[in-house]
């Protein structure tokens, strides 16, 4: 049941995505299906179905020769590199995965117009001109026109401003276009109904349907792009991983013009986390099978490879399947110039600056890209 003023939009993607995942047995497929498979120019469904089982995992190493193949065709050498900036950590929702939780017992923060500046011109000293906005999910501590006046300032600074915030009406994903944010992150965590509700016990967000709808509100609301994707751990990764790229495509084919992202996080720990069994662990060799597939079955997206992850698991797939990368990464609130104002939302992996990681990028005659968009 929707909360009052949540809109409500005429489409029936829910209910294709809900049907495809609802039919996928991965088990089903052999090697010679994979073989057959990466032989092919052009992938459908079912390819993508092969690529994401378990009969793949012997062909890690095809498909990563295939994948970069893709990647260098359609993004050839580049790199973007980009950095987010959390300006507020309040939330409402008890998601029992998140250290932002409305439970959790943290240090909330949350930055000033004033703060933010200062966190834009230290970013923007780095060299930086793709920024990520991020809150946490409370429209009051965070409401549309605070986030808009962080998006204007923004403009100052960055040539491409991408939001990650709570899920938004039509309108309101128009109000902050207009104020200059063209990319919005959304991601739907699981798409495993009942696996949702479980995890999402109170607030808007515990709406899947929602959620689900989110990035179409944003293409019909006219943004640039739109980037989706599952935390694997939280579920099937592979089920999980198909309906993020079944979901990805449909919106593809309807919103033709827009840009499609991936992101592929893991679960990292949190501050207070209760420390219990992950029997839905996803391990490096199983995430990087799923990029490969993503790659392979949308060769034109961006796949977007986060500091949760090891360096050396970074360093080895930017230039293979993903083609951009975060640097210069705090999950606090504020922290590039003054001492965060709020606590992490989870533990990162790769703490390297963006000088670092333009280096790194360079190292393996790849390009760093710090904008790939031009505001008109």
């Amino acid at each position: 049941m929707f909360y009052e003023n949540m809109e409500e939009i005429k489409s029936d993607m829910l209910e294709q995505v809900s049907e495809k995942i609802k039919n996928y047995d991965y088990n089903i497929y052999t090697e010679n299906d994979v073989q057959k498979t990466l032989n092919k120019d052009f992938l459908d469904e079912t390819d993508l179905k092969i690529l994401l089982s378990p009969a793949a995992e012997k062909f890690l190493n095809e498909m990563a020769y295939k994948a970069q193949y893709e990647t260098r065709k359609h993004f050839g050498t580049n790199i973007s590199l980009f950095t987010p900036l959390y300006i507020s950590n309040y939330c409402e929702n008890y998601c029992t995965y998140c250290g932002y939780n409305c439970k959790n017992n943290i240090h909330r923060g949350k930055l000033s117009i004033e703060e933010i500046q200062k966190e834009f011109e230290a970013i923007s000293k780095t060299g930086l001109e793709d920024i990520l906005i991020l809150t946490g999910e409370s429209r009051t501590a965070s409401n549309v026109e605070y986030i808009g006046e962080a998006v204007k300032l923004a403009k100052k600074y960055f040539s491409s401003i991408s939001i990650e915030i709570y899920p938004l009406n039509t309108d309101e994903y128009k109000y902050l276009n207009g104020c200059g944010a063209d990319f919005v992150c959304v991601y739907q965590e699981t798409y495993n109904k009942e696996r949702y509700k479980q995890l999402h016990l109170s607030g808007h967000k515990s709406v899947f349907e929602y959620r689900f709808y989110a990035q179409e509100r944003a293409a019909l609301a006219g943004m640039r792009g739109v980037s989706l994707g599952v935390l694997f751990g939280l579920y099937d990764f592979r089920k999980d991983a198909f309906a993020a790229a079944t979901h990805a495509c449909l919106l593809q084919q309807k919103y033709p013009d827009i840009k499609i992202g991936f992101s592929v996080p893991r679960l990292r720990p949190f501050i207070n986390e209760h420390k219990e069994q992950n029997n839905n662990y996803v391990n490096e060799k199983q995430l990087f099978q799923a990029l490969c597939a993503y790659r392979l079955f949308m060769p034109f997206a961006d796949i977007t490879i986060s500091t949760r992850e090891r360096a050396v698991f970074r360093d080895n797939v930017i230039g293979v399947c993903a083609t951009k990368i975060s640097a210069g990464v705090k999950t606090s609130v504020g922290g590039h110039k003054d001492p965060a104002k709020g606590d992490e939302q989870f533990e990162i992996s790769d703490s390297r600056s963006v000088s670092e990681i333009t280096n790194l990028i360079r190292s393996k005659n790849l390009t760093p890209v710090f904008t790939n968009h031009i505001r008109l």
